[in-house]
């Protein structure tokens, strides 16, 4: 009974305090995005010194969609109009590994010092692919897409920001719900059933070779970061290694399938490739980075 209340104790004071932390979070970014609209990103990446447009591409990103998938549709605004390419790319890896959403919660679940270290090492990581892909010519390897504009000005025109933010923070929690409570259930699930020694033996920090294996599960699994950090910030309290986790998310938050599927629409095969083994890179090389920092 004791391990019971202390289960439903740890979900509910967990739930809802990630819960708070998300409306807000999304009626914030959701303000933010109606002053920070497609049109104004694509007048600031084209910057006159070219460096520091890799760096507002990578800082745009961090502002703007949820989830890998909702990135697409801007990206494709973006290169429609002219938007540099190279600069858009840092955007594309940055938006879903560095939104609002996951750094905040992985500051509440993983500590704010690692979550430091995670914005740093994937910012640098966005810009470097951004760079590279532009130097390996893969800007050829982009299709001929025309989007039609429909900005969010003109979508809601006649409402407030205030309104629109409000109704927005609730149609980006809505749908995600689920996966909250589905990975805050396992969270206090594995926190207060899963021992300590079985956690460590498998895999614990001291074993690298579980990082890359996270980083290609990841990718076909699919894993919101809603769900995974509620779950890692359980494996981290017992044993698992925290590059492991984070392995983990970046795989499963940065090339989802869908988002894969969508970029091929946008992308050649050549540069789908490339994005995906960027990913992987990425969520490996950071998954060791942090590891032996931590």
């Amino acid at each position: 009974m004791n391990s019971l209340f202390s289960f439903l104790q740890t979900f509910f004071t967990l739930f809802i305090e990630l819960t708070v932390l998300f409306i807000f979070i999304s009626f914030l970014v959701s303000w933010l995005q109606q002053t920070v609209t497609e049109d104004r990103i694509n007048r600031i990446l084209h910057r006159p010194n070219k460096w520091s447009s890799y760096l507002y591409g990578t800082g745009l990103g961090a502002l703007t969609p949820f989830c890998s998938c909702s990135t697409i549709p801007i990206l494709a605004g973006l290169l429609s109009s002219g938007a540099p390419f190279g600069p858009s790319m840092s955007f594309l890896i940055a938006s879903p590994l560095l939104n609002p959403i996951i750094v905040t919660l992985m500051g509440t679940l993983l500590g704010w010092k690692l979550t430091l270290y995670y914005v740093i090492i994937v910012g640098i990581f966005s810009i470097l692919t951004g760079v590279v892909w532009e130097a390996l010519g893969l800007k050829s390897s982009v299709k001929n897409v025309t989007v039609r504009k429909n900005s969010l000005s003109s979508k809601h025109q006649n409402t407030s920001k205030w309104k629109v933010a409000l109704q927005d923070a609730w149609s980006f929690f809505y749908p995600l719900l689920p996966y909250l409570a589905i990975g805050v259930f396992i969270g206090a699930f594995i926190y207060d059933f899963i021992p300590q020694d079985f956690i460590v033996k498998y895999a614990g920090g001291d074993k690298p070779w579980t990082i890359p294996i996270a980083s290609l599960i990841g990718i076909p699994m699919y894993i919101r970061a809603e769900a995974i950090l509620p779950i890692g910030g359980a494996l981290v309290s017992k044993g698992m290694g925290i590059g492991t986790v984070i392995a983990l998310l970046i795989g499963g938050a940065g090339a989802s399938i869908p988002e894969v599927i969508l970029l091929s629409k946008l992308f050649k095969r050549k540069l789908v490739v490339a994005f995906v083994i960027s990913i992987l890179i990425v969520a490996i090389s950071t998954g060791l980075i942090v590891q032996i920092i931590l």
